[in-house]
């Protein structure tokens, strides 16, 4: 570490692809969720002491040369106008407002900026927030003050990061990637009226049965899913407020499930999650490609759900290593990709921890009044 607090030497952070296990989308209704990030996909983020600084692009990514006006428009149309500087940019901005209101110091040592990532694009595995995250994770390191800002805070404000960019989400996604593992949140309206964010429950990874995760190549934009069944929701419409609440009851249900093993009925909580998406978005929202690879699943007995909101699927073969191969040939014959799920243990490190039981305040976007954050438990079979 260099005297003024900087430190002279390159930086890099992962951040994972998130599976939406059970609950979702209720994250954004006060309600509960279970997720789990995976090694299988990730975002890399890479800082580097600098003269200026700079936000580098991606050369796929963030691609501006073209071969041609017809390469450029066929690009646009399959992958949108959208890389990962935005996500970047937003993320210094965010992280640079926080410390100034919180009077956390800032050194003037500069850096650079670059990104990589594995995360199929719109596919519902939050590789937009992955970028976002491990470019946080960089930017405490790199100013050193990881034991400043808690643990329980740093969702909020990537999720801010993003939402500057006009991207709609909520919470649990950027939980599930700041703290790693497989995660049980409960965004209970109290709570998040009270401290900005909700409670958190970090669960062995070895409660989890075998998952598979299916995906498209050419899925839908997982991002227009949510609007009209916000706006009925905040426009009080009891049948989406019911299905709501029984959908963050799944996640709960869920979490007692992971803990006794019950694996049957694990997968009936997954089926029932979808259904009651289905129910609630309908056929045109979730996209006839989406529904698909649930269906896929469920015609050999497998539990199926999507990760996310669309674009692909986490399957539980209830069955064994038989219902996996029927499943694989099944989806292979269908066009579909299939992978076992790799789950990421928790990326907590010890001055993480640390700043569980530490005062903190939100501050963006968020109460202004100090908060007290409970250690994260872990929990474990009974």
């Amino acid at each position: 570490m260099e005297p003024n607090g900087s430190s002279p030497v390159v930086i890099e952070h992962k951040a994972y692809a998130r599976i939406g296990l059970l609950g979702n989308p209720s994250d954004v209704y006060y309600g509960r969720t279970i997720s789990l990030s995976i090694e299988n996909f990730w975002a890399c983020v890479r800082l580097e002491p600098s003269e200026d600084l700079l936000i580098l692009p991606h050369p796929t990514h963030d691609l501006v040369k073209f071969g041609s006006l017809s390469h450029l428009v066929n690009r646009l149309e399959n992958e949108g106008y959208y890389g990962g500087v935005r996500l970047l940019m937003a993320i210094c901005k965010v992280f640079t407002s926080y410390c100034e209101e919180q009077g956390i110091h800032l050194h003037d040592n500069n850096f650079s900026l670059s990104y990589d990532t594995n995360i199929p694009r719109q596919t519902g595995l939050s590789g937009s927030s992955a970028i976002a995250c491990a470019a946080f994770s960089c930017l405490l390191d790199f100013y050193n003050v990881r034991d400043k800002i808690a643990v329980k805070i740093r969702p909020q404000l990537i999720l801010n990061a993003e939402k500057e960019l006009g991207i709609v989400a909520g919470l649990q996604d950027r939980v599930a990637q700041v703290y790693g593992g497989l995660v049980y949140m409960d965004f209970n309206k109290a709570s998040m009226n009270k401290n900005g964010y909700g409670n958190y429950t970090q669960l062995d990874t070895s409660l989890l049965p075998p998952l598979h995760l299916i995906y498209a190549e050419n899925p839908s934009d997982s991002g227009k899913v949510h609007s009209a069944v916000r706006q009925r929701w905040l426009d009080g419409d009891e049948f989406i407020i019911s299905s709501m609440e029984e959908v963050a009851s799944l996640a709960l249900e869920g979490r007692s499930a992971l803990l006794e093993k019950d694996y049957a009925k694990l997968a009936a909580l997954m089926n029932r999650n979808f259904d009651l998406r289905r129910q609630m978005f309908g056929d045109a929202a979730l996209g006839a490609l989406n529904i698909e690879m649930v269906e896929v699943a469920r015609r050999v007995g497998a539990a199926s759900k999507f990760t996310g909101s669309g674009g692909a699927v986490v399957a539980f073969c209830p069955d064994g290593p038989l219902q996996v191969e029927a499943l694989t040939d099944a989806c292979k014959k269908a066009g579909f990709c299939i992978v076992p799920v790799k789950v990421v243990p928790s990326v907590l490190n010890e001055i993480d921890v640390r700043t569980l039981v530490t005062k903190n305040r939100l501050g963006v976007n968020g109460p202004q009044t100090p908060v007290f954050s409970l250690p994260c438990p872990v929990e474990n079979v009974r």
